[in-house]
């Protein structure tokens, strides 16, 4: 038996007794005969699960593919011949892109999908994300498993797309990152020492400038971060770069008399009719919350989708034992509602 780390493995009938816990593809040679058939079926079957999908491959050059638990069901091919078994992970991102090749074919396919642009797409990106985050915060693996899969699909619909008019396809999306994660991490591909995470940063950050393709400079990177991002991640990726760089207070204490000045300047701007000053100065007020929670280690994009999300279980409790219509209640009938579901999603 020869196997590759992750890679192609290849066995014969003989080797079965030593044959490791494989990962990914494994192809069976030396099926001759009808017992090494019978064999390397059986060792298959009790192996792997029974929608893995199999290959066998005859001395003539035909290619069948089905299922492994149809093994049962199909008669034996021709011998000699070879069996093989893709990887289950490459197998289910290949029939992934089938699929969506499907919903995008001009006779066969969609409407809905046929209709898409990857401009239109865009808001459903930011969507799956999102859901993606929830998931995490939630910490249900189960729904995380399926808010992935969204989100892969959205990757997979825009390479569908870019590869319809030759632009670029999965692969090249694939081979980007791989060349990319490899070029960037020297430390771990080539013969490059580092002694902390600070270093891996500044590593990082120093082949990114040298990479080119991208204006470069701190204001460039700041502006690009201000088009690129909602607000709030956005002023987070602001205030952590400067502070990178060097502008940064010397401890908390001045960030907090900032915050102090900038809620000052806000409520004198409420004072006037200039909305355009007064959307400024809670623009600055928010900024340095946002530098707060850095300070704090906290992520404020974070913790205001968490608020949101509280919020929303709570009214939904407080929804839930209304008798009559909302406007009927006083506000003070209604904080009681409110009060007691804070203490029920509190207690779990």
């Amino acid at each position: 038996m020869a196997s590759l780390a992750h890679g192609l493995a290849v066995c014969t009938p003989a080797t079965l007794a030593i044959a490791p816990d494989w990962v990914g593809p494994v192809l069976f040679t030396g099926l001759n005969q009808a017992a090494d058939w019978t064999v390397v079926c059986g060792f298959c079957q009790s192996h792997w699960a029974a929608d893995r999908p199999i290959e066998v491959i005859t001395a003539s050059g035909r290619h069948t593919t089905y299922p492994l638990g149809d093994l049962q069901t199909q008669a034996p091919p021709p011998l000699p011949c070879q069996l093989y078994l893709p990887d289950p992970r490459s197998a289910a991102v290949e029939r992934l892109i089938a699929v969506v090749a499907q919903l995008r074919h001009p006779q066969t396919g969609c409407p809905w999908d046929l209709a898409q642009t990857p401009q239109s797409l865009a808001p459903y990106v930011l969507e799956e994300a999102y859901e993606v985050v929830h998931a995490l915060r939630q910490r249900d693996v189960a729904s995380l498993v399926e808010e992935l899969g969204d989100y892969l699909l959205q990757v997979v619909l825009q390479a569908q797309i870019a590869s319809e008019t030759e632009q670029f396809d999965l692969a090249a999306v694939a081979t980007g990152i791989v060349e990319k994660l490899i070029r960037r991490h020297p430390h771990v591909f080539e013969d490059v020492t580092v002694k902390d995470v600070a270093e891996v940063r500044q590593n990082w950050e120093a082949i990114k400038a040298q990479e080119g393709g991208r204006p470069a400079g701190l204001a460039a990177a700041l502006a690009r971060y201000t088009v690129t991002f909602p607000p709030l991640l956005a002023a987070f990726k602001l205030s952590t770069k400067v502070a990178a760089a060097g502008f940064e207070w010397p401890d908390v204490d001045g960030v907090w008399a900032k915050h102090g000045e900038e809620w000052q300047e806000f409520q004198e701007a409420l004072t006037s009719a200039d909305r355009e000053a007064q959307e400024a100065e809670l623009g600055d007020v928010l900024f340095t919350l946002v530098n707060l929670a850095r300070w704090y280690g906290l992520d404020p994009s974070l913790a205001l989708q968490g608020t949101n999300q509280r919020f929303t279980e709570r009214w939904r409790l407080v929804e839930a034992k209304l008798e009559r219509p909302l406007q009927d209640y006083t506000l003070a009938e209604l904080e009681v509602f409110w009060q007691a579901a804070k203490r029920q999603l509190a207690d779990g």
